[in-house]
């Protein structure tokens, strides 16, 4: 027997993490795997883009990524689960750095910042990216008052660099228009 999608359980505003300890869904736990939910999507938008297949494998990698991530941050950290949680490694924030470089060689060097957007696919990095900050601000948040793996936060790090030199590297591959910003003074 299949599982219905809805369970009435979260009608008053509460819901369970892993590890079954009930929470009110504006917790600042929910708020952040809520935020890499949310960065999970837009990256599957980018993904769905007119883009290289290396840039695609790499994308379903990272949402695999992020996926173990929400996993780490919905689970009560006071209470151990029978669930098998994936564990994020540092071979993941190695491929980030790999792909990282990997762009940076191919790209023109950056003399100032430039002003997000260019094409449809360029803003989408862009909009993940942000999203990429705030998750990270709010995991960081959360472990101020919470038990949170340190590796998550420089996962989240290292991603929204990644972000941002994708969005370089689909300007170069769609001749876009990189515009620098010049501060008015």
């Amino acid at each position: 027997m299949a599982f219905k999608i809805y369970t009435k359980t979260g009608d008053k505003g509460e819901t369970s993490l892993i590890g079954g300890t009930r929470v009110q869904k504006n917790h600042i736990r929910i708020e952040t795997y809520g935020t890499v939910d949310e960065l999970n999507s837009y990256i599957g938008l980018i993904r769905d883009q007119q883009i290289d297949e290396h840039s695609k494998k790499i994308l379903i990698e990272i949402q695999d990524r992020l996926f173990t991530i929400g996993s780490l941050l919905a689970s009560d950290p006071d209470k151990p689960s029978k669930m098998k949680i994936p564990d994020l490694q540092e071979d993941d924030i190695d491929l980030l750095e790999l792909e990282i470089d990997r762009m940076d060689v191919l790209l023109p060097e950056m003399k100032s910042f430039v002003l997000p957007g260019g094409h449809t696919t360029v803003s989408f990095c862009h909009i993940a990216r942000c999203v990429c900050r705030r998750a990270e601000r709010l995991t960081i948040h959360l472990s101020e008052e919470s038990l949170v793996s340190p590796i998550v936060i420089k996962y989240l790090n290292r991603l929204s660099d990644y972000l941002f030199m994708l969005s370089r590297k689909f300007t170069q591959d769609l001749n876009a228009q990189e515009i620098p910003w010049k501060p008015r003074i």
